[in-house]
């Protein structure tokens, strides 16, 4: 238990880095992130507000801190230990303790999570990430159907309980951080990759 509870913790803090904002500043053009575009600390933002160099910095970086997580979670407490650091990475990404506790929407984090738990899924959300961002030319609907594509995965796959519960909990984290972007994809006014990004 304490090497969960660890696990926990280590990953929170580590999600908590929120490159979304650390890069901008290192490299001189945004103060701070979310006071442009849409406002999140993501990948998404940063690349239609500050370029392709950050923006893909920001994913790499995003991706790397959740696959950490997830590696240093099962060394620690096993496959539980994965589940458990995989959603406070997620959690640390969403609502970082470093930045007021506001930050990106946990998919590039999430991925990297998955990328150790369960490989085999990953490919999959990839291309329906991808090929929903062809149809539709919306990143927020490609996050979102590549998050789902999770559980379709994993009920073919069926993994270990504390990898479905981690599956559970992200996906449902993934959906409730794109509300907004829900309710625009809806009214057909949420932002597309042939448009600039406009503040929400």
């Amino acid at each position: 238990m304490i090497r969960l509870i660890m696990a926990g913790i280590f990953a929170y803090l580590l999600g908590s880095m929120s490159f979304g904002i650390i890069i901008p500043r290192l490299l001189g053009t945004s103060q701070d992130i979310r006071k442009e575009g849409s406002g999140n600390a993501g990948a998404t933002n940063v690349l239609r507000t500050q370029g392709k160099l950050q923006g893909g910095l920001v994913l790499l970086g995003d991706l790397l801190k959740g696959a950490l997580a997830a590696g240093i979670g099962l060394g620690l407490a096993g496959v539980a230990g994965g589940g458990a650091a995989g959603i406070f990475a997620m959690l640390g990404h969403c609502f970082p303790v470093f930045f007021g506790f506001k930050g990106g929407k946990g998919v590039a984090t999430g991925a990297g999570v998955v990328l150790i738990l369960l490989p085999q899924a990953l490919l999959v959300m990839v291309v329906a990430f991808v090929l929903t961002i062809v149809i539709s030319r919306m990143v927020s609907l490609g996050s979102i159907m590549g998050a789902v594509t999770l559980l379709a995965c994993m009920a073919f796959i069926r993994p270990p309980l504390p990898t479905i519960l981690f599956g559970v909990c992200a996906v449902s984290l993934v959906i409730w951080k794109h509300q907004s972007n829900i309710k625009r994809i809806l009214a057909g006014t949420e932002n597309k990759l042939t448009k600039k990004c406009n503040p929400e």
